[in-house]
């Protein structure tokens, strides 16, 4: 039988065991009330006249019992002159015990709840010879294990521990040398001996199994190799050894046989020293909740000796049941009964093989799945066990919710770095939602109350009112979406420049429900405006004027449009860009370029062409790609972003109008989306050649008020080359421009790697003769 069938079939064993015990639980509630007050009356009058502690005086009546080899209850009966107890029917299920601190081990352990000691192995052998019974160490058991076991045959005995960490100490041995000894005091985690297989989770060895001829001491000998197990716990192993069996000679053991060597086995266990500490239940219950993942603490449930079932003691507060079970539900339960599904699926045989083995393990995705009545919830869980004394520590996390958390965590840092914060308001129910960064626009105290957008203009200058009254109105009564700048008051007597955008949610009657929207800091933006406004008023009245506009207007475009692009090396992309002037200098353009890493790595690609010239076209492209860079970190789609634009296009002074090609490339899987505003498509070269890529739909930037953008999607393959560029590089007055683009990339030919020396090419071949600024941005996948 492989391991994994031996799993599933133990956690069968287990499930099939629950229901019998579930079915058998009046049987045994009647026979504890009928039992209980015996126990404890012979208990109470031990206690009495022996002078002892009610504990010591239980575990003394345990001790009696099995001395005089009568029963417990039969013994408690005859000292409290009751009648004796009359046999209970056999249910076929073992007493039931926790794992508490309260809970004794081994032969001297105290009686139950239910008055009733801790049951030994489910097939407890004869009874241990006196002369085994009376050893006062575990050195003296061993040897007295070797002269009981010597009539199987047996010529040395080893008793291993398990340390802390997973390694074996030779706790006690009999009959082997001194070298062989020394040699073996210490075998480190990982080396595996059958001592080390068997502490480790497996089962029982018996001679010639598989597993019996790994490393260990008496090289070449027979052996057997049986847990020692301490209320389910494996904190060593006996190993028994016989002289080296010849051909066809293996000892074989029957079951009367074997429950001799699982009595010695117990024997050793008794004298192995105090088990684990607990942990207390006060710092068990502190350290759950300190916990920042969803948490459970689990006792083990005892039967027959052995592990069954596990008890949920604690929840954190982080823990949501899969099923929307509350804490109160789950607390106290039966873990089969409670999540039967995912324990046959993998997760009782996970807490059963940390529990037993004292090792803990590490965070592991699993499958596992739900159900209370209806069909199955299947879940993918992060599940990490840690051994707290005699309890269990169960963490998981559903990667929903893990996904989930890392989704808002980049959320947070992206509208950090752009200086973006969002709200949502429903004036039905009165609540009013606010992301962290709001608090610090509006200079707010954290945890302050939030500010809904009727009270807005309390927080702005006077002059910004209207502005405000006609976002309103324009979200609550036309149910469309609007923006204002406006001046929000800081305590400090300052004023942050904002743009408020708020869009409304209907519901399919047409009724506001809610009005959703963010806030964007454009102070730097709009200073720049101001220096080129005070600028444009400084030189209206001459030529010159107009001359050192027309240079202001150059210098600030060469200031905003970097001459490299950033460093891509971390995305797996190389880029190239390439700004070529108008050859009049009078005559500056809108045209620009970005190129900028997001923080959730993938790449935004942009070029545009602003219309006109001079400082208005200058100011036009600085709001436009400002806004494109502060707002692409929100996540959102291209065709999403070109909205927004339009948006700002048409709330600028003049009504900006301009073309435009948005891209968001993934530079690990080389899936790119893109949208357009009027702009010529971008080109990809790959081992194909040229392809043009084709036209999604899109208007101009500041044409329309309700202009929509279709999104494409494409691919790049490793060593593909992506183009983007503005009109500047192909138009003529003479031919169609689809002309002029498959004039020039048949001339330049392929891209070749070096994009720069491409680049360089494309200018210098290129047939535009409108005299026009020109973009050029070129990536290329790794």
């Amino acid at each position: 039988m492989t391991g994994r069938q031996e799993s599933a079939e133990r956690t069968a064993r287990a499930l099939a065991e629950t229901v019998r015990r579930l079915q058998a639980a009046a049987a045994r509630a009647h026979a504890e009330a009928r039992t209980k007050a015996a126990v404890n009356l012979a208990t109470g009058i031990l206690a009495e006249r022996l002078g002892l502690p009610v504990a010591e005086a239980a575990a003394y009546l345990a001790r009696l019992a099995r001395e005089a080899g009568v029963p417990v209850l039969a013994l408690a009966a005859d000292i409290a002159g009751l009648p004796e107890p009359k046999p209970e029917p056999d249910t076929g299920i073992g007493p039931e015990t926790g794992a508490g601190p309260e809970t004794g081990t081994g032969p001297e352990a105290a009686p139950s709840a239910v008055g009733l000691p801790v049951a030994g192995p489910p097939e407890a052998g004869p009874p241990v010879a006196p002369a085994l019974a009376a050893a006062p160490d575990l050195e003296h058991a061993t040897g007295a294990v070797l002269d009981q076991a010597a009539a199987l045959g047996v010529r040395a005995v080893a008793v291993w521990q398990r340390l802390p960490g997973g390694a074996l100490a030779l706790a006690a041995h009999a009959g082997l040398c001194a070298d062989e000894v020394a040699g073996w005091a210490r075998v480190p985690p990982g080396v595996p001996t059958p001592a080390q297989l068997v502490v480790g989770g497996g089962t029982e060895l018996w001679p010639g199994e598989p597993g019996t001829d790994g490393p260990s001491v008496g090289v070449g000998a027979t052996r057997a190799v049986l847990p020692l197990l301490d209320r389910g716990r494996r904190r060593g192993a006996l190993e028994l050894l016989w002289p080296a069996a010849g051909p066809g000679a293996t000892p074989v053991f029957g079951p009367a046989r074997r429950r001799e060597l699982y009595a010695l086995a117990d024997l050793c266990t008794t004298l192995l020293g105090p088990p684990p500490e607990a942990v207390a239940p006060e710092q068990a219950a502190a350290l759950l909740d300190g916990l920042l993942t969803p948490a459970l603490l689990l006792a083990p449930a005892l039967r027959a000796g052995r592990i069954a079932d596990f008890t949920v003691l604690r929840v954190n507060a982080r823990f949501r049941d899969p099923l929307g079970r509350p804490r109160e539900a789950l607390e106290g339960a039966s873990l089969l009964e409670t999540y039967p599904v995912a324990c046959a699926a993998g997760l009782l045989d996970r807490l059963l093989r940390a529990y037993e083995t004292g090792a803990p393990s590490t965070a592991e995705r699993v499958r596992l799945a739900f159900r209370e009545h209806g069909p199955a919830v299947p879940a993918a869980v992060l599940v990490s066990v840690v051994p707290l004394g005699n309890r269990l520590l169960l963490c998981w996390q559903l990667e929903d919710d893990r996904e989930e958390d890392e989704r808002i965590a980049l959320l947070r840092q992206a509208q950090r770095l752009a200086r973006v914060a969002g709200f949502e308001e429903c004036p039905a129910e009165g609540r009013i939602r606010w992301s962290d960064g709001l608090y610090e626009l509006y200079g707010l105290p954290p945890g302050a109350p939030p500010v809904p957008l009727d009270r807005l203009a309390r927080h702005t200058h006077p002059d910004d009112r209207p502005a405000i009254r006609r976002l309103l109105d324009t979200v609550r009564h036309h149910h469309r979406t609007a923006s204002a700048v406006v001046r929000l008051d800081h305590p400090d007597g300052t004023h942050r420049f904002t743009r408020v955008i708020a869009e409304p949610v209907v519901d399919e009657a047409g009724r506001l429900v809610a009005v959703r929207g963010a806030y964007h800091d454009v102070s730097a933006q709009h200073w720049t405006e101001v220096a080129l406004g005070a600028t444009r008023e400084r030189l209206a009245d001459s030529e010159q004027e107009s001359a050192e506009r027309a240079q202001l207007a150059l210098r600030l475009q060469q200031a905003i449009l970097p001459a490299a692009p950033p460093p891509l090396d971390v995305t797996g992309l190389h880029a190239a860009v390439r700004y070529r002037p108008a050859a009049q200098r009078d005559r500056v353009g809108g045209d620009w370029y970005d190129v900028l890493v997001l923080p959730d790595r993938r790449v935004l690609l942009a070029v545009g062409d602003v219309a006109g010239h001079g400082v208005g076209a200058a100011t036009g492209m600085v709001a436009l790609r400002h806004a494109l860079r502060g707002l692409a970190v929100t996540g959102a789609g291209p065709g999403r972003l070109l909205a927004w634009a339009n948006t700002v296009a048409l709330r600028e002074p003049g009504q900006v109008t301009a073309t435009a090609v948005c891209v968001l490339l993934d530079p690990l899987g080389g899936e790119l989306h893109w949208a357009r505003a009027g702009h010529l498509p971008p080109i990809r070269f790959g081992s194909d050649g040229a392809q043009v890529l084709s036209l999604p739909h899109g208007v101009l930037l500041g044409a329309l008020d309700d202009a929509e953008y279709e999104e494409r999607t494409a691919r790049l393959d490793p060593g593909d080359v992506l183009l983007l560029y503005t009109d500047g590089l192909v138009e003529r007055r003479d031919r169609p421009v689809e002309e002029s683009v498959e004039e020039l990339i048949e001339a330049a030919g392929a891209p070749g790697p070096d994009l720069e020396q491409y680049l360089d090419r494309l200018l210098e071949l290129s047939p535009a003769d409108t005299d026009d600024d020109t973009c050029l941005i070129a990536v290329q996948t790794e």
